[in-house]
């Protein structure tokens, strides 16, 4: 079990270390969003688009640098993994909205619930567009 465990990891290293620094940007998101929202007050919607841009840059740079190494174009990749974190944003906003003002959740576990969604959305993206090694 340990071993075919190992080997599964093994074959989807960069997927675990996209998670990985992944998680250190949901931390950041759901920290900063957290304390906007619940201790200054800050408009959910508004807390969220911080929150995830935030998040956003944090990934680039620790993706770029630890886990898809690419060092070529920067500008060109930052706007295309931006701009995949900005559709990440309106899927979680638009469920925020569904979930909080719709269905009456919890604003904070519906944030938790945008986070799986957007992760594997952007994962599959950023690998495909923002990461994709240059033609030589």
């Amino acid at each position: 079990m340990k071993s075919l465990l190992l080997s599964l990891l093994k074959d989807r290293k960069t997927f675990v270390v996209y998670c990985l620094i992944g998680l250190t940007g949901v931390t950041l998101d759901f920290c900063s969003f957290y304390v906007m929202v619940n201790w200054l007050g800050v408009q959910y919607l508004l807390a969220n688009a911080i929150s995830t841009s935030l998040g956003i840059l944090n990934n680039f740079f620790l993706n770029g640098l630890f886990n898809f190494k690419i060092q070529d174009r920067w500008l060109g990749r930052l706007v295309s993994f931006y701009c995949i974190g900005l559709l990440g944003l309106a899927v979680s906003s638009l469920m925020l909205f569904v979930m909080v003002s719709k269905m009456g959740i919890n604003t904070n576990y519906s944030k938790l619930a945008t986070l799986i969604v957007v992760v594997l959305l952007q994962y599959n993206l950023n690998r495909l567009i923002s990461f994709r090694k240059s033609r030589q």
